[in-house]
Protein backbone atom coordinates (compact mmCIF):
# COMPACT_ATOMS: atom_id res chain seq x y z
CA UNK A 1 0.00 0.00 0.00
CA UNK A 2 2.73 2.23 0.78
CA UNK A 3 4.87 1.43 -2.27
CA UNK A 4 1.41 2.38 -4.52
CA UNK A 5 1.37 5.96 -2.41
CA UNK A 6 4.70 6.95 -2.90
CA UNK A 7 4.51 6.09 -6.73
CA UNK A 8 1.58 7.82 -6.94
CA UNK A 9 3.36 11.14 -5.52
CA UNK A 10 6.03 10.61 -7.49
CA UNK A 11 4.51 10.32 -10.54
CA UNK A 12 4.19 13.53 -13.32
CA UNK A 13 0.89 15.46 -13.95
CA UNK A 14 -0.76 14.50 -17.43
CA UNK A 15 -2.61 17.90 -17.71
CA UNK A 16 0.13 20.56 -18.80
CA UNK A 17 0.03 23.33 -16.06
CA UNK A 18 -1.32 26.79 -17.30
CA UNK A 19 0.84 29.76 -16.84
CA UNK A 20 -0.49 32.61 -14.97
CA UNK A 21 1.74 35.43 -17.03
CA UNK A 22 -0.03 36.77 -19.74
CA UNK A 23 0.53 35.58 -23.53
CA UNK A 24 1.60 39.36 -24.50
CA UNK A 25 4.46 39.62 -21.91
CA UNK A 26 7.70 39.51 -23.43
CA UNK A 27 10.40 36.92 -21.27
CA UNK A 28 13.93 39.23 -20.18
CA UNK A 29 16.87 37.60 -19.34
CA UNK A 30 18.30 37.49 -15.85
CA UNK A 31 20.45 40.23 -14.70
CA UNK A 32 20.60 41.82 -18.45
CA UNK A 33 21.54 45.35 -18.84
CA UNK A 34 20.48 45.65 -22.17
CA UNK A 35 17.52 48.20 -22.57
CA UNK A 36 13.61 46.25 -23.29
CA UNK A 37 12.78 45.88 -26.81
CA UNK A 38 9.33 47.72 -25.57
CA UNK A 39 10.97 51.10 -24.77
CA UNK A 40 10.94 53.95 -26.83
CA UNK A 41 14.20 54.34 -28.92
CA UNK A 42 16.71 57.39 -27.91
CA UNK A 43 16.19 61.07 -29.09
CA UNK A 44 18.27 62.70 -31.74
CA UNK A 45 20.19 65.37 -30.53
CA UNK A 46 18.88 68.26 -31.91
CA UNK A 47 20.75 71.98 -31.50
CA UNK A 48 18.63 72.84 -28.14
CA UNK A 49 20.23 70.13 -26.59
CA UNK A 50 23.67 70.93 -27.73
CA UNK A 51 23.99 74.19 -26.43
CA UNK A 52 22.16 73.17 -23.21
CA UNK A 53 24.81 70.55 -22.52
CA UNK A 54 27.42 73.06 -23.98
CA UNK A 55 26.29 75.78 -20.96
CA UNK A 56 26.52 72.85 -19.04
CA UNK A 57 30.31 72.42 -19.24
CA UNK A 58 30.72 76.28 -18.81
CA UNK A 59 29.14 76.22 -15.62
CA UNK A 60 31.19 73.69 -14.66
CA UNK A 61 34.15 75.00 -15.65
CA UNK A 62 33.69 78.14 -13.73
CA UNK A 63 32.76 76.40 -10.83
CA UNK A 64 35.99 74.48 -10.59
CA UNK A 65 37.61 77.70 -11.13
CA UNK A 66 36.19 79.10 -7.55
CA UNK A 67 32.99 80.88 -8.63
CA UNK A 68 29.54 80.04 -8.34
CA UNK A 69 28.31 77.22 -10.72
CA UNK A 70 26.13 79.02 -13.90
CA UNK A 71 26.62 82.60 -11.97
CA UNK A 72 29.54 83.58 -14.03
CA UNK A 73 31.45 85.00 -10.26
CA UNK A 74 34.71 82.93 -10.94
CA UNK A 75 37.69 84.44 -13.14
CA UNK A 76 40.64 83.32 -14.55
CA UNK A 77 43.80 85.07 -12.85
CA UNK A 78 44.87 88.00 -14.90
CA UNK A 79 48.66 88.05 -16.62
CA UNK A 80 50.97 88.26 -13.80
CA UNK A 81 48.59 88.32 -11.34
CA UNK A 82 49.91 85.05 -9.63
CA UNK A 83 53.79 85.86 -9.97
CA UNK A 84 52.01 89.40 -8.25
CA UNK A 85 51.04 87.02 -5.33
CA UNK A 86 54.05 84.76 -5.05
CA UNK A 87 56.35 87.85 -4.50
CA UNK A 88 53.99 89.98 -2.79
CA UNK A 89 56.40 91.87 0.34
CA UNK A 90 53.82 92.44 3.15
CA UNK A 91 56.32 93.84 5.97
CA UNK A 92 53.73 94.45 8.87
CA UNK A 93 51.03 92.93 11.23
CA UNK A 94 48.55 95.21 12.56
CA UNK A 95 47.57 92.12 14.99
CA UNK A 96 50.99 92.03 16.86
CA UNK A 97 52.31 94.30 19.77
CA UNK A 98 54.04 97.37 19.38
CA UNK A 99 57.43 96.76 20.71
CA UNK A 100 58.03 99.88 23.14
CA UNK A 101 61.59 100.87 23.46
CA UNK A 102 62.59 99.48 20.04
CA UNK A 103 65.25 101.53 18.81
CA UNK A 104 65.97 102.18 14.70
CA UNK A 105 69.53 101.60 13.17
CA UNK A 106 71.64 104.39 12.73
CA UNK A 107 75.16 104.82 11.36
CA UNK A 108 76.33 104.83 15.08
CA UNK A 109 74.63 102.33 16.66
CA UNK A 110 75.32 99.55 14.21
CA UNK A 111 78.78 99.23 14.69
CA UNK A 112 78.53 100.34 18.27
CA UNK A 113 79.29 96.35 20.39
CA UNK A 114 77.06 97.29 22.54
CA UNK A 115 74.05 96.57 19.73
CA UNK A 116 75.45 93.01 19.86
CA UNK A 117 72.35 90.70 20.57
CA UNK A 118 69.87 93.84 20.03
CA UNK A 119 67.06 94.09 17.58
CA UNK A 120 67.31 97.65 15.82
CA UNK A 121 64.20 98.36 13.51
CA UNK A 122 64.32 100.47 10.00
CA UNK A 123 62.97 103.64 9.64
CA UNK A 124 60.96 104.90 7.77
CA UNK A 125 63.64 106.24 4.66
CA UNK A 126 65.36 103.26 4.98
CA UNK A 127 62.42 100.90 4.55
CA UNK A 128 61.62 102.55 1.45
CA UNK A 129 64.77 102.63 -0.60
CA UNK A 130 65.29 99.00 0.34
CA UNK A 131 62.32 98.18 -0.56
CA UNK A 132 62.62 99.58 -3.75
CA UNK A 133 65.88 98.35 -4.13
CA UNK A 134 63.98 95.01 -3.58
CA UNK A 135 65.71 93.95 -1.03
CA UNK A 136 63.53 91.79 0.42
CA UNK A 137 61.66 88.44 0.45
CA UNK A 138 58.74 87.05 0.60
CA UNK A 139 59.93 83.77 2.47
CA UNK A 140 61.41 86.15 5.17
CA UNK A 141 59.01 86.86 8.36
CA UNK A 142 58.84 90.63 7.95
CA UNK A 143 54.58 89.73 7.76
CA UNK A 144 54.75 88.32 11.24
CA UNK A 145 55.73 91.61 13.45
CA UNK A 146 54.13 95.32 13.84
CA UNK A 147 57.36 96.78 12.18
CA UNK A 148 60.75 95.26 10.19
CA UNK A 149 63.53 94.89 12.60
CA UNK A 150 66.57 92.57 12.46
CA UNK A 151 69.31 91.50 14.77
CA UNK A 152 72.46 92.85 15.02
CA UNK A 153 74.96 89.73 15.17
CA UNK A 154 78.72 89.95 15.61
CA UNK A 155 79.01 89.27 11.97
CA UNK A 156 76.44 92.23 11.66
CA UNK A 157 79.53 94.39 13.32
CA UNK A 158 81.98 92.71 11.54
CA UNK A 159 80.70 93.87 8.25
CA UNK A 160 79.68 97.36 9.05
CA UNK A 161 83.07 97.77 10.62
CA UNK A 162 84.40 96.44 7.32
CA UNK A 163 82.53 98.77 5.19
CA UNK A 164 83.49 102.25 7.55
CA UNK A 165 86.87 101.15 6.67
CA UNK A 166 86.28 100.89 2.97
CA UNK A 167 84.50 104.21 3.30
CA UNK A 168 87.73 105.94 4.81
CA UNK A 169 90.15 104.61 3.23
CA UNK A 170 88.73 104.01 -0.02
CA UNK A 171 89.51 100.69 -0.61
CA UNK A 172 87.35 97.84 -1.95
CA UNK A 173 85.64 95.01 0.28
CA UNK A 174 85.23 91.89 -1.85
CA UNK A 175 82.97 89.32 0.05
CA UNK A 176 81.20 86.31 -0.48
CA UNK A 177 78.64 84.77 2.31
CA UNK A 178 77.43 80.97 2.21
CA UNK A 179 75.90 78.61 4.96
CA UNK A 180 73.29 76.53 5.37
CA UNK A 181 69.22 77.50 4.14
CA UNK A 182 67.75 79.99 6.70
CA UNK A 183 71.06 80.89 8.36
CA UNK A 184 70.30 84.56 7.47
CA UNK A 185 72.34 85.46 4.32
CA UNK A 186 70.23 87.51 2.36
CA UNK A 187 69.58 89.41 6.07
CA UNK A 188 72.76 90.13 6.93
CA UNK A 189 72.90 91.38 3.17
CA UNK A 190 70.07 93.63 3.80
CA UNK A 191 71.86 94.53 6.80
CA UNK A 192 74.79 95.72 5.05
CA UNK A 193 72.73 98.13 2.74
CA UNK A 194 71.00 99.46 4.95
CA UNK A 195 74.46 100.24 6.88
CA UNK A 196 75.34 101.71 3.50
CA UNK A 197 72.49 103.82 3.03
CA UNK A 198 72.43 105.40 6.46
CA UNK A 199 76.01 105.99 5.14
CA UNK A 200 74.92 108.12 2.38
CA UNK A 201 76.48 105.31 0.00
CA UNK A 202 74.85 104.34 -3.71
CA UNK A 203 73.21 100.92 -3.46
CA UNK A 204 73.19 98.69 -6.49
CA UNK A 205 71.40 95.66 -5.86
CA UNK A 206 70.26 92.46 -7.69
CA UNK A 207 67.56 90.56 -6.01
CA UNK A 208 67.64 87.41 -7.41
CA UNK A 209 70.56 85.89 -10.10
CA UNK A 210 68.27 83.33 -11.29
CA UNK A 211 66.58 86.18 -13.25
CA UNK A 212 69.84 87.20 -14.87
CA UNK A 213 70.40 82.90 -16.04
CA UNK A 214 67.16 81.52 -16.71
CA UNK A 215 66.18 82.94 -19.81
CA UNK A 216 63.23 84.92 -18.61
CA UNK A 217 64.57 88.11 -19.94
CA UNK A 218 65.55 89.48 -23.63
CA UNK A 219 69.28 89.80 -24.50
CA UNK A 220 71.20 91.02 -27.65
CA UNK A 221 74.92 90.55 -28.53
CA UNK A 222 77.19 93.68 -28.02
CA UNK A 223 80.77 93.99 -29.51
CA UNK A 224 82.91 95.05 -26.37
CA UNK A 225 86.46 95.51 -28.02
CA UNK A 226 87.22 91.89 -29.35
CA UNK A 227 84.99 90.08 -27.00
CA UNK A 228 81.12 89.70 -27.23
CA UNK A 229 79.22 90.01 -24.45
CA UNK A 230 75.12 89.93 -23.94
CA UNK A 231 73.44 92.79 -22.86
CA UNK A 232 70.00 91.98 -21.08
CA UNK A 233 68.06 95.22 -21.97
CA UNK A 234 64.81 95.19 -20.18
CA UNK A 235 66.34 93.84 -16.86
CA UNK A 236 68.99 97.13 -17.02
CA UNK A 237 66.13 98.92 -17.71
CA UNK A 238 64.44 97.98 -14.42
CA UNK A 239 67.62 97.96 -12.66
CA UNK A 240 68.32 101.68 -13.73
CA UNK A 241 64.82 102.39 -11.73
CA UNK A 242 65.89 100.67 -8.54
CA UNK A 243 68.55 102.39 -8.50
CA UNK A 244 66.95 105.83 -9.26
CA UNK A 245 64.15 104.83 -6.18
CA UNK A 246 66.56 103.44 -3.73
CA UNK A 247 68.96 106.60 -4.14
CA UNK A 248 67.27 109.48 -5.31
CA UNK A 249 68.37 111.68 -2.11
CA UNK A 250 72.10 110.91 -2.89
CA UNK A 251 71.53 110.72 -6.78
CA UNK A 252 69.67 114.01 -6.68
CA UNK A 253 72.66 116.02 -5.55
CA UNK A 254 74.88 114.28 -7.83
CA UNK A 255 75.50 116.31 -11.34
CA UNK A 256 77.01 114.40 -14.70
CA UNK A 257 81.08 115.53 -14.74
CA UNK A 258 81.47 113.93 -18.54
CA UNK A 259 80.46 114.43 -21.92
CA UNK A 260 78.91 110.73 -22.97
CA UNK A 261 77.97 108.96 -26.20
CA UNK A 262 74.58 108.83 -26.05
CA UNK A 263 71.19 107.96 -28.05
CA UNK A 264 69.61 110.69 -27.16
CA UNK A 265 70.29 114.28 -26.39
CA UNK A 266 70.61 115.13 -22.45
CA UNK A 267 71.22 117.92 -20.58
CA UNK A 268 74.77 118.69 -19.71
CA UNK A 269 74.24 119.10 -15.69
CA UNK A 270 71.36 116.81 -15.18
CA UNK A 271 71.33 114.90 -11.83
CA UNK A 272 72.03 111.48 -11.93
CA UNK A 273 68.38 110.49 -10.71
CA UNK A 274 66.97 112.16 -13.84
CA UNK A 275 69.73 110.70 -15.84
CA UNK A 276 69.07 107.01 -14.57
CA UNK A 277 65.32 107.73 -15.04
CA UNK A 278 65.91 108.85 -18.68
CA UNK A 279 67.67 104.91 -19.21
CA UNK A 280 64.91 103.26 -17.49
CA UNK A 281 62.25 104.44 -19.78
CA UNK A 282 63.23 102.57 -22.57
CA UNK A 283 64.70 99.64 -22.72
CA UNK A 284 66.60 100.59 -26.00
CA UNK A 285 68.96 103.13 -24.28
CA UNK A 286 69.17 101.65 -20.78
CA UNK A 287 72.64 99.74 -21.75
CA UNK A 288 74.37 102.73 -22.93
CA UNK A 289 72.89 104.83 -19.94
CA UNK A 290 73.53 102.04 -17.56
CA UNK A 291 77.52 102.49 -18.61
CA UNK A 292 77.39 106.14 -18.55
CA UNK A 293 75.90 106.16 -15.21
CA UNK A 294 78.51 103.75 -13.88
CA UNK A 295 81.38 105.55 -15.41
CA UNK A 296 79.85 108.67 -13.38
CA UNK A 297 79.93 106.58 -9.86
CA UNK A 298 83.15 105.37 -9.92
CA UNK A 299 84.65 109.15 -11.26
CA UNK A 300 87.14 110.57 -9.22
CA UNK A 301 85.42 113.26 -6.97
CA UNK A 302 86.29 116.76 -8.06
CA UNK A 303 85.52 120.42 -6.63
CA UNK A 304 82.07 122.00 -7.54
CA UNK A 305 78.41 121.01 -6.40
CA UNK A 306 77.06 118.07 -7.45
CA UNK A 307 80.68 116.38 -8.90
CA UNK A 308 81.35 114.78 -4.77
CA UNK A 309 81.30 111.06 -5.55
CA UNK A 310 80.56 108.68 -2.78
CA UNK A 311 81.55 105.01 -1.76
CA UNK A 312 79.25 102.48 -3.95
CA UNK A 313 77.74 98.88 -2.70
CA UNK A 314 77.35 96.41 -4.98
CA UNK A 315 74.98 93.09 -3.56
CA UNK A 316 74.06 90.31 -5.65
CA UNK A 317 71.92 87.36 -3.94
CA UNK A 318 71.68 84.04 -5.39
CA UNK A 319 75.42 83.54 -6.65
CA UNK A 320 75.08 79.90 -7.85
CA UNK A 321 72.95 80.82 -10.97
CA UNK A 322 76.21 83.59 -11.68
CA UNK A 323 78.92 80.78 -11.39
CA UNK A 324 77.58 78.44 -14.33
CA UNK A 325 76.15 78.56 -17.71
CA UNK A 326 72.53 79.69 -18.43
CA UNK A 327 69.44 78.99 -20.63
CA UNK A 328 70.36 81.51 -23.51
CA UNK A 329 71.85 80.22 -26.18
CA UNK A 330 74.45 81.93 -28.33
CA UNK A 331 74.78 82.20 -32.75
CA UNK A 332 76.66 78.23 -32.61
CA UNK A 333 73.34 77.33 -30.78
CA UNK A 334 75.78 76.74 -27.00
CA UNK A 335 74.79 77.61 -23.36
CA UNK A 336 76.23 81.34 -22.89
CA UNK A 337 78.33 81.52 -19.71
CA UNK A 338 77.06 83.76 -17.06
CA UNK A 339 80.29 85.65 -17.40
CA UNK A 340 79.38 86.52 -20.56
CA UNK A 341 76.40 88.41 -19.56
CA UNK A 342 76.95 91.81 -19.49
CA UNK A 343 75.38 92.95 -16.36
CA UNK A 344 77.25 89.93 -14.30
CA UNK A 345 80.74 90.38 -15.72
CA UNK A 346 80.33 93.89 -14.23
CA UNK A 347 79.88 92.61 -10.69
CA UNK A 348 82.53 89.72 -11.26
CA UNK A 349 85.40 92.17 -12.58
CA UNK A 350 85.07 93.79 -8.98
CA UNK A 351 84.48 90.20 -7.00
CA UNK A 352 87.76 89.44 -8.24
CA UNK A 353 89.35 92.41 -8.03
CA UNK A 354 90.24 93.28 -11.85
CA UNK A 355 88.47 96.73 -11.40
CA UNK A 356 88.27 98.79 -7.94
CA UNK A 357 86.29 101.45 -6.61
CA UNK A 358 88.11 104.47 -6.83
CA UNK A 359 85.98 106.33 -4.01
CA UNK A 360 85.56 102.91 -1.74
CA UNK A 361 83.08 100.70 -1.08
CA UNK A 362 82.55 96.98 -1.55
CA UNK A 363 80.96 94.31 -3.32
CA UNK A 364 78.96 91.95 -1.11
CA UNK A 365 77.51 88.46 -2.82
CA UNK A 366 75.32 85.87 -0.77
CA UNK A 367 74.68 82.16 -1.68
CA UNK A 368 71.62 80.07 -1.58
CA UNK A 369 70.65 76.78 -0.71
CA UNK A 370 66.75 76.67 -2.13
CA UNK A 371 66.41 75.41 -5.30
CA UNK A 372 70.18 76.08 -6.51
CA UNK A 373 72.21 74.71 -9.32
CA UNK A 374 75.27 72.62 -9.14
CA UNK A 375 78.27 74.86 -8.79
CA UNK A 376 81.04 72.62 -7.94
CA UNK A 377 83.47 75.31 -8.48
CA UNK A 378 81.72 77.63 -6.06
CA UNK A 379 81.28 75.34 -3.43
CA UNK A 380 85.32 74.11 -3.18
CA UNK A 381 86.15 78.49 -3.89
CA UNK A 382 84.38 79.06 -0.81
CA UNK A 383 85.79 75.91 1.72
CA UNK A 384 88.78 77.03 0.02
CA UNK A 385 88.80 80.44 0.77
CA UNK A 386 87.69 80.05 4.02
CA UNK A 387 90.44 77.37 5.30
CA UNK A 388 92.72 80.06 3.68
CA UNK A 389 91.92 83.04 5.52
CA UNK A 390 92.09 80.76 9.22
CA UNK A 391 95.13 79.18 8.56
CA UNK A 392 93.81 75.55 8.07
CA UNK A 393 94.58 72.82 5.97
CA UNK A 394 93.18 73.72 2.37
CA UNK A 395 91.06 70.89 0.88
CA UNK A 396 91.84 69.07 -2.37
CA UNK A 397 90.07 69.49 -5.71
CA UNK A 398 88.31 65.94 -6.69
CA UNK A 399 89.81 65.47 -10.11
CA UNK A 400 87.06 63.44 -11.61
CA UNK A 401 84.48 66.45 -11.00
CA UNK A 402 85.26 69.24 -14.23
CA UNK A 403 86.18 72.44 -13.14
CA UNK A 404 84.94 75.92 -13.68
CA UNK A 405 88.49 77.96 -14.17
CA UNK A 406 86.36 81.00 -14.83
CA UNK A 407 84.76 80.50 -11.14
CA UNK A 408 87.74 79.68 -9.13
CA UNK A 409 89.68 82.82 -11.31
CA UNK A 410 86.59 85.22 -9.75
CA UNK A 411 86.69 83.47 -6.31
CA UNK A 412 90.71 84.08 -6.19
CA UNK A 413 90.31 87.55 -4.87
CA UNK A 414 86.93 87.49 -2.74
CA UNK A 415 86.68 86.59 0.88
CA UNK A 416 84.35 83.92 2.48
CA UNK A 417 81.88 84.27 5.16
CA UNK A 418 80.71 81.32 6.64
CA UNK A 419 77.61 82.59 8.17
CA UNK A 420 76.83 79.48 10.99
CA UNK A 421 73.74 79.26 13.28
CA UNK A 422 73.24 82.38 16.74
CA UNK A 423 75.02 82.18 19.71
CA UNK A 424 72.71 81.47 22.73
CA UNK A 425 72.51 85.35 23.59
CA UNK A 426 71.61 85.92 19.89
CA UNK A 427 68.90 83.68 19.88
CA UNK A 428 67.49 85.13 23.37
CA UNK A 429 67.72 88.69 22.47
CA UNK A 430 65.57 87.39 19.48
CA UNK A 431 63.39 85.26 21.77
CA UNK A 432 62.23 88.36 23.53
CA UNK A 433 61.82 90.37 20.62
CA UNK A 434 59.11 87.68 19.51
CA UNK A 435 57.80 87.66 22.92
CA UNK A 436 57.49 90.90 23.20
CA UNK A 437 56.03 90.91 20.08
CA UNK A 438 53.20 88.71 21.50
CA UNK A 439 54.17 85.79 19.08
CA UNK A 440 55.34 83.58 21.42
CA UNK A 441 53.48 82.78 24.19
CA UNK A 442 56.02 81.50 26.76
CA UNK A 443 58.31 82.42 29.20
CA UNK A 444 61.77 83.28 28.01
CA UNK A 445 64.39 81.64 30.36
CA UNK A 446 67.23 79.46 30.01
CA UNK A 447 65.77 76.35 29.65
CA UNK A 448 63.41 77.63 26.77
CA UNK A 449 66.51 79.49 24.95
CA UNK A 450 68.62 75.92 24.92
CA UNK A 451 65.85 73.95 23.68
CA UNK A 452 64.82 76.05 20.85
CA UNK A 453 68.41 76.52 20.32
CA UNK A 454 69.15 72.62 20.23
CA UNK A 455 65.96 72.04 18.27
CA UNK A 456 67.21 74.87 15.07
CA UNK A 457 70.49 72.98 14.54
CA UNK A 458 72.67 74.76 16.63
CA UNK A 459 70.56 78.71 16.58
CA UNK A 460 70.07 78.68 12.33
CA UNK A 461 67.59 81.30 12.63
CA UNK A 462 65.43 80.57 9.98
CA UNK A 463 64.64 77.30 12.41
CA UNK A 464 64.83 79.52 15.18
CA UNK A 465 61.49 81.41 14.34
CA UNK A 466 60.04 78.44 12.41
CA UNK A 467 59.87 76.57 15.65
CA UNK A 468 58.90 79.98 17.89
CA UNK A 469 56.44 81.31 15.74
CA UNK A 470 55.32 80.15 12.70
CA UNK A 471 54.49 76.87 14.07
CA UNK A 472 52.37 78.15 16.31
CA UNK A 473 50.61 80.48 14.14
Amino acid sequence: MSGSICLRCLARPVAAIETAAPTSRIATAAFSTSAPLAANPPKKKGPAVAVKKQQHTKSFTKARAGGKGGSGGGRPPQQGERKAMRKRIVLSNTNALEVHGLEDMTAKNIVDSQSAGKMLGLSNEVLDALRAAAAFKPTQGWSLFRRPATLVRKETLEVVRQLEEAGDKKSTVRQVIFGEKGSGKSVLQLQAMAAALLKGWVVIHIPEAQELSIGHTSYQPVKIGEETVYVQPHYIAQLLGQIAKANYTVLSHLRLSKQHNLPIPVQSNISLVRFAELGAGDADIAWPFFTALWSELTAPSAEGEGMARPPVLLTLDSLNFAMGNTTYLNAELQNIHAHDLALVRQYMDILSGAESLPNGGAVIAATTESNKPASPALDFACERNEALQAGKEVPEWDPYVKVDRRVLKVMEGAEALHLKGLSKDEARGVMEYYARSGMLRQTVNDSLVGEKWALSGGGIIGELERSSVVMRV
